[in-house]
């Protein structure tokens, strides 16, 4: 079997009911959705391509969220009461992008230390999907953009985000 940059014990699974992968241990017989911690997260993205198949009419995108206080749910995974304004979020995204755009780091490494999405642990992917799957503005954006390419700033009800297809 090819590496998928799991942990020992651990392998990808499809699950049927929701038609998505997801990682069981047979050991201690734990499954989850998320990779588990020491997961390669490049070996396994490498992995996942090669080993899924693009769903029809769906594309594969990730994104970096940066939140505000007027976002539909200002808290996250490393901020609980996100105070910050809506103008101070869209500056912290371009910065972001700067760097993105500059080829000093990725979306998906810098995702996983800036995101206000709990994607950040996948480096921001947020798996195949298809239209009316997310927020029209993101969704708009997302299916123009090509492989590849990262979006500038889009505004949506959960944040502003950059998008990479």
């Amino acid at each position: 079997m090819a590496d998928a940059g799991l942990p020992t014990g651990w392998e990808v699974r499809h699950s049927n009911s929701k038609n998505l992968p997801y990682f069981f241990n047979a050991a201690s017989k734990e499954s989850r959705w998320e990779p588990p911690e020491g997961t390669d997260v490049d070996k396994l993205k490498a992995y996942m391509a090669q080993h899924t198949r693009k769903p029809e009419g769906k594309i594969r995108a990730a994104h970096l969220l940066v939140k505000h206080k007027d976002s539909r749910r200002p808290s996250s995974w490393k901020e609980q009461d996100i105070t910050r304004t809506k103008d101070e979020a869209i500056e912290i995204l371009k910065g972001h992008e700067q760097r993105i755009r500059s080829g000093e780091v990725s979306l998906g490494d810098l995702a996983q230390s800036e995101s206000d999405c709990s994607s950040a642990r996948k480096n921001g992917d947020l798996g195949f999907f298809g239209r009316s799957e997310m927020q029209k503005e993101f969704e708009e954006v997302a299916f123009d953009l090509e492989p590849g390419q990262v979006s500038g700033v889009v505004d949506t009800a959960s944040g502003v985000h950059l998008i990479q297809r």
